[in-house]
């Protein structure tokens, strides 16, 4: 029996559906008044939203209401993913609502469900035939589909995100099924903020958004780089426990430069060259503005894959009026530093005994130099202008030096150090003689052999880190860096790679993946009510991740923890990411919880199945 108020609400929702064409709008109105599931204060965690489905940690033991447009029941409850239990729903939830004979007999558990999935999956040859399969469970059965990629991160994350991910988005047009996100694009300028309220969920915590120019190291995308924002929120949700409900992807679709997406008769976005300048701008503008007003303050914003003139204005435009992230500049620099950090229990010495060297200088790679000099400040009490002179930068014409200033973006010129011009990275790395080479280029194999070996000679154990994604446009590979530097590497990739042997000792590169970052990253701003970023936030995420790395890994030659503990990980650093926001008065949830890390925990999405009434 439905409560007296929510029978009248439900009552109310019948009338709007008689009289009203655009009914289901209203019968939202009349639900959003209070929550549709009876749960308890203590529930209403996660940055101050109430957990309207049932979906976190808190509320894991309390029955629920299969709420949709109204108490969803019979073939409705079997098409919608959020309450779709499959083969799991009880005797007595099949004949309560209506599913008797609309499924076969048999009663599965979640885990066996799970268990005979992955063997499906396992038995996929092609990557994309995976991700494809997983895409078909998130529409399908969402709990289900996180329940599989928590509990199997390892093999499942290259299948949700990069490498296959830069591969699905190359083929978006063709794969295309059903959008899962928000397109906006030159057509809507002017309504922006109309389209959003056409988004079903009206409490968003997280927008991760491209406009598809500079995807992963693929180029430009266009309107098929969704693939992108629709990867990093599942990982929101699997590795940093932020509800699905409260996640947004959106692309942004300015029009593409890419000759063969034009040419493309199944191309599934606006088919003209890029807008720039002041069109481009303007457009951006009112979406920045319309996200605000339509989700307030505490939105976190992330932009992902924009080209570096693009990303770089952005973040700098709007991180003093809104919650921005740019996970491509600071997400990479976190993860990176936190390696870089772990990595001197295996080589000795701090950072600042260390001296610098990356190939490429754009928003991956001038954002890491910058974190990296900001923690050396922070340790030394130095000035960042000093500590910059322990890092250089080479672009696509050589390294950066002061007499190349007045050519210079902006962005490179704080790393234009004197020094003569060198052309080549090898010459590069003969005249600097760095302890780090860092690769964020986007150019495959560009770590040679001899690049490899002039950096052995100058060092006994040297710091390699091929970043660029996907694994096709690594600047070397695992068995690379340890052979050609006869096993003494210390290497981490931005993609996965295999354990190689090499004389008889088994080395597991590390994988300096941003999925160790921002899910706990987010977590952290959300539960704490911060409404801005500030980048000592981003050195609190470095060091509680490095912390993470116990002694049993730094014998395996890792200098990052292993995946299979992402959620714990992902507590601490959220815990740490958090504690960082009260000290600096950026955090609005008050009073401060009294453990950050036992806050984190109980604000996480659970994917088990709940019991209905």
């Amino acid at each position: 029996m439905l409560p007296f108020k929510r029978t009248n609400q439900l009552r109310q929702a019948v009338g709007v559906l008689e009289f009203c064409k655009r009914g289901e709008r209203k019968i939202r109105a009349v639900m959003e008044n209070s929550s549709v599931v009876h749960l308890e204060r203590k529930a209403e965690v996660g940055g101050g939203v109430e957990d309207v489905y049932g979906e976190d940690r808190a509320s894991e033991d309390q029955a629920i209401t299969p709420w949709t447009v109204s108490v969803a029941s019979g073939y409705t409850l079997l098409r919608d993913p959020r309450h779709h239990k499959g083969l799991a729903f009880t005797e007595k939830e099949r004949d309560a609502h209506y599913l008797t004979g609309l499924l076969p007999p048999a009663v599965f558990s979640q885990d066996l469900q799970e268990k005979r999935l992955m063997k499906i999956l396992r038995e996929y040859k092609v990557p994309l035939q995976r991700y494809m399969a997983m895409m078909d469970l998130q529409e399908r059965n969402e709990k289900l589909f996180y329940k599989l990629l928590i509990d199997n991160v390892e093999e499942l994350l290259p299948v949700v995100y990069t490498p296959t991910v830069g591969e699905a988005c190359q083929k978006y047009g063709s794969i295309f099924r059903r959008p899962q996100g928000l397109y906006i694009s030159l057509k809507e300028k002017g309504r922006i903020r109309e389209v959003l309220k056409n988004w079903p969920e009206k409490s968003i915590q997280v927008i991760v958004v491209t406009d598809g120019e500079r995807i992963l190291g693929l180029g430009d995308l266009g309107c098929q780089g969704m693939g992108i924002p629709v990867g990093k929120l599942s990982l929101y949700t699997a590795l940093g426990g932020v509800r699905p409900s409260a996640c947004l992807p959106i692309t942004i679709d300015v029009g593409t430069n890419n000759k063969k997406l034009l040419e493309d008769e199944f191309y599934i976005g606006l088919k003209q060259n890029r807008a720039t300048g002041q069109e481009y701008a303007e457009l951006l503008e009112e979406f920045m503005s319309a996200v605000k007003q339509n989700y307030g303050e505490k939105v976190l914003i992330q932009f992902e894959d924009f080209a570096n003139h693009n990303a770089f204005e952005l973040l700098s435009k709007y991180r003093s009026s809104h919650l921005v992230f740019n996970d491509d500049i600071q997400g990479t620099a976190s993860v990176v530093l936190s390696g870089l950090v772990s990595a001197l229990k295996l080589v000795g010495g701090t950072l600042a005994d260390h001296t610098f060297l990356f190939l490429g200088a754009g928003e991956a790679g001038t954002g890491i130099a910058e974190l990296i000099a900001l923690e050396i400040s922070k340790k030394t009490n130095a000035p960042v202008e000093e500590a910059r002179k322990k890092i250089w930068l080479v672009d696509s014409k050589g390294l950066i030096v002061s007499s190349r200033k007045e050519s210079l973006q902006h962005f490179k010129k704080p790393w234009a150090h004197e020094h003569e011009p060198v052309k080549e990275l090898l010459g590069a790395v003969k005249a600097i003689k760095p302890t780090v080479l860092i690769g964020t280029s986007g150019v495959g194999q560009t770590f040679t052999k001899e690049v490899v070996e002039a950096m052995s000679s100058i060092n006994k154990k040297p710091l390699i880190f091929s970043l660029s994604n996907p694994t096709s446009q690594s600047e070397c590979t695992a068995e690379e860096a340890y052979m050609w530097s006869e096993g003494r590497a210390v290497f981490a990739s931005g993609s996965p790679f295999d354990p190689v042997e090499y004389n008889g000792k088994v080395f597991v590169p590390g994988q300096a993946n941003n999925a160790y970052i921002f899910p706990g990253f987010g977590l952290g701003l959300i539960m704490s009510g911060t409404i801005r970023v500030h980048d000592d936030m981003l050195l609190a995420a470095s060091e509680a991740l490095a912390a993470q790395v116990t002694e049993e890994n730094y014998a395996k030659g890792l200098i990052y923890p292993p995946f299979t503990n992402i959620r714990k990980i992902s507590a601490h650093i959220a815990a740490n990411v958090a504690a960082k926001a009260y000290e600096l008065g950026l955090a609005s949830r008050l009073p401060r919880p009294k453990d950050l890390v036992e806050f984190a925990e109980s604000c996480m999405y659970t994917p088990v199945y709940r019991n209905y009434r």
